[in-house]
């Protein structure tokens, strides 16, 4: 299946049906009445989250989304049937932006969670409506509210929980294919990776995590060059930043720096987010290029360096322990914030104050 994870449509709700003018005819009554029912409803446009899905390849060939429209009224008192929805598929992730793609309107992290894209228009009255004192034999009825149309952007942004960067051959497909059961490309040329692949890392029954493989950066990616900065969208939500630097390039200070300044052009919150620096490929040099190595790129990035060889699999287990103690923070810190968002909206439909952050004796 082909990755794609970003898409423009157009989506239009449906109209309302149109009102109905008529008239009690039986026998029996004697001066019968109104009785011409209402329109019905326009279908609506929902966006539902299917957690099955990983890719907006659905809308590639098909950009155009029209909800039913509702039937007219109808005499004896009959209000027409509603327009049938239109339900668009998307990722768990999945954000929508209006139409010049820079204001968010929703971001759907939640399997099963929906959001109204257009509201079908309403159904006309029938002129029953319209029966008073002084007009028993109303002759009007209302036509149906048109639906709302526009156009909105979809953009897929993963839910991993740690994302591998780094300059094009730095390594990261060879590591995902070692440490889980994905298998994205791998060969000596760069930019083997175009598109974003995921992994599930085990570490044990209950500990594992989400890793996502990102294409290959390189200097002047925030202006377009190579495949650009498009894809680093999904390692905003990565609770880490797994950084490799071939251990063989002459100068890994200078090619660290290179993907740093790119993250930071891109989005300053990288600035805050966790960063694990790795030298991969040490199984190519001897033990004093490894700490000539080690020592330039600890200096370029100020902290911790690890070493590892994504072929051999040497220092692989602590450098994946240490992104599980980031993943596992995150994981309670977000349990915490969902546990605090609850109790608040229990006590909002209770009618009850916010609880205050300040203890009172």
């Amino acid at each position: 299946m082909k990755f794609l994870d970003q898409v423009k449509i157009y989506v239009h709700s449906g109209n309302g049906g149109a009102g109905c003018v008529s008239f009690r005819r039986e026998k029996s009554i004697a001066f019968g009445g109104p009785n011409g029912g209402d329109g019905g409803k326009g279908g609506d446009v929902w966006a539902v989250v299917n957690e099955d899905l990983n890719t907006l390849i659905d809308y590639r060939y098909k950009q155009h989304f029209n909800a039913g429209t509702g039937n007219h009224g109808m005499g004896r008192d009959r209000t027409g049937a509603s327009g049938e929805d239109i339900i668009i598929q998307v990722p768990v992730g999945t954000q929508i932006f209006d139409e010049t793609g820079e204001h968010l309107l929703i971001d759907l992290i939640e399997p099963g969670q929906k959001a109204l894209l257009a509201k079908g228009g309403n159904g006309g009255w029938g002129n029953v409506r319209f029966k008073s004192p002084t007009n028993q034999a109303p002759r009007r009825a209302n036509p149906g509210e048109e639906g709302e149309e526009r156009w909105i952007w979809l953009r897929l942004k993963l839910i991993a929980d740690a994302g591998l960067i780094g300059l094009p051959n730095a390594g990261k497909s060879t590591l995902l294919s070692a440490i889980t059961a994905a298998r994205p490309k791998t060969a000596d040329y760069p930019f083997t990776t175009l598109r974003p692949h995921l992994g599930v890392v085990e570490l044990g029954a209950a500990e594992r995590f989400v890793m996502a493989d990102l294409p290959g950066l390189i200097e002047g990616a925030a202006d377009g060059a190579g495949l650009g900065h498009r894809f680093l969208g999904h390692a905003e939500r990565c609770a880490a930043v797994l950084h490799l630097v071939d251990g063989t390039d002459e100068n890994p200070g200078q090619a660290y720096t290179t993907i740093r300044n790119e993250l930071v052009q891109y989005d300053k919150q990288f600035l805050e987010k966790p960063e694990i620096v790795v030298l991969n490929k040490c199984d190519a040099l001897d033990e004093a290029t490894i700490e000539k190595h080690k020592a330039e790129l600890e200096t370029a990035c100020g902290h911790k360096v690890f070493t590892m060889s994504g072929v051999s699999g040497m220092g692989i287990k602590p450098i994946l322990s240490e992104v599980y103690d980031y993943v596992k923070a995150r994981r309670v810190q977000e349990k915490i914030e969902r546990t605090a968002l609850r109790k608040a909206k229990e006590r909002e439909d209770k009618g009850l104050e916010p609880e205050s952050d300040t203890w009172h004796p």
